[in-house]
């Protein structure tokens, strides 16, 4: 059996759930205090990328907006952070994922688009966390590790 073969073995056999799955987008902060600094934008990403492994091992979905802006953006011909070609996706496909997304875990410090995902999250009537431990099934225990 190749390698693929088994993984595909082992995902059709049900995960335990105590929960029922969520899609859930991690909101924190991308620009905020990075002058739009690359390395301080990757950190910022890799900050939120942080929650994806505990939220996926709790039995949900996890998203995060730059995983679809970054790529579109740069396929849009954006020059720089900010730029029209920039500001025409990065906000407004996170607005379209959160209409798909069950809830939000907003992470990390000040930002306004963060804040604006809650804004709108809220007015779509989804759960917002602000910790780990509040979303079903989740804890620091199924944090990412270097297994």
């Amino acid at each position: 059996m190749t390698e693929y073969q088994s993984m595909l073995v082992r995902l059709s056999v049900p995960t335990p759930r105590t929960t029922q799955t969520k899609m859930i987008l991690i909101a924190g902060p991308y620009r905020s205090g990075t002058n739009d600094d690359p390395g301080l934008l990757e950190q910022n990403v890799h900050l939120m990328e942080t929650f994806a492994l505990p939220i996926f091992r709790a039995g949900h979905v996890p998203m995060i907006g730059e995983w679809l802006a970054l790529p579109l953006v740069q396929m849009a011909g954006s020059q720089r952070v900010g730029d029209s070609a920039f500001n025409e996706i990065f906000h407004p496909i996170a607005i379209r994922v959160l209409e798909k997304c069950d809830a939000i875990l907003r992470v990390g410090g000040a930002s306004a688009g963060a804040d604006e995902m809650v804004r709108v999250g809220r007015q779509l009537g989804l759960e917002v966390y602000s910790a780990l431990d509040e979303i079903p099934g989740c804890s620091v225990g199924n944090a990412a590790s270097s297994e």
